[in-house]
């Protein structure tokens, strides 16, 4: 019978912390690889956890050319299409209007477990390591910056030239993590939703989550031929 209620009381601790975990803030730019920040937001919900989520007048358009997605810009509305496209009831979903700098996330005091941005276009990277904020996206990762919380800037752009690197720096040194979304392949991807998902689950596991199985590295394969 202790044995019963010490396990009810352990679960019902669980959930109660679980539900007070502060939510991802998830901000998507107007770069390529929409497909990265669908995937990411399929598997927050999936695992039950909370989002809230930011997409840029830039990346409708993106959206439409790479996905085939036309999403509305209400954010009621956009919380019903994602829902559908991921598939999934599970979570908690919360979306804003890309330029209401009065949501609650453009406030320090608004507590987040940290902000995503998946992916990020360079000409927003220049302006939050410029300190300008014309958009909630960039308001929301200078609050980040600010308020000393975790803030993942996933640049999406190839080649970088020496203004990307010192926007890249400016923010590294002000205490952003820099993720572009680069894929391995010891793991041994057999298709591009393989590929999709390493470098998405890799990216959150900068925020601590373990939402689906990965094959890390462990070492040499011991079956390897030899080495010249």
């Amino acid at each position: 019978m202790k044995s019963t209620k010490l396990t009810a009381l352990l679960l019902t601790t669980l959930m109660t912390t679980a539900e007070a975990q502060p939510p991802l803030l998830m901000a998507v730019c107007g770069a390529s690889a929409q497909v990265l920040a669908l995937r990411a937001l399929q598997l927050l919900l999936e695992a039950g956890e909370s989002v809230e989520m930011i997409i840029s007048r830039g990346a409708f358009e993106v959206w439409r050319a790479e996905l085939g997605l036309v999403l509305p810009v209400a954010p009621d509305e956009q919380e019903r299409v994602l829902r559908e496209h991921c598939g999934t009831a599970a979570g908690q979903l919360r979306c804003y209007r890309w330029n209401d700098q009065a949501a609650p996330p453009a406030s320090g005091s608004y507590r987040l477990r940290g902000m995503l941005i998946l992916p990020a276009s360079m000409g927003t990277v220049g302006r939050i390591a410029s300190g300008i904020a014309t958009d909630l996206v960039e308001r929301c990762a200078d609050v980040q910056l600010k308020e000393a919380r975790p803030l993942v800037i996933a640049p999406r752009e190839m080649p970088w030239n020496l203004i990307h690197l010192r926007n890249l720096t400016t923010l590294a040194e002000a205490g952003a993590r820099i993720a572009p979304p680069v894929p391995a392949w010891y793991h041994q991807p057999e298709t591009l939703q393989d590929m999709v998902d390493f470098m998405v689950l890799r990216t959150l596991d900068l925020f601590g989550y373990d939402l689906a199985p990965l094959r890390r590295w462990s070492g040499p394969i011991s079956a390897s031929p030899q080495r010249p």
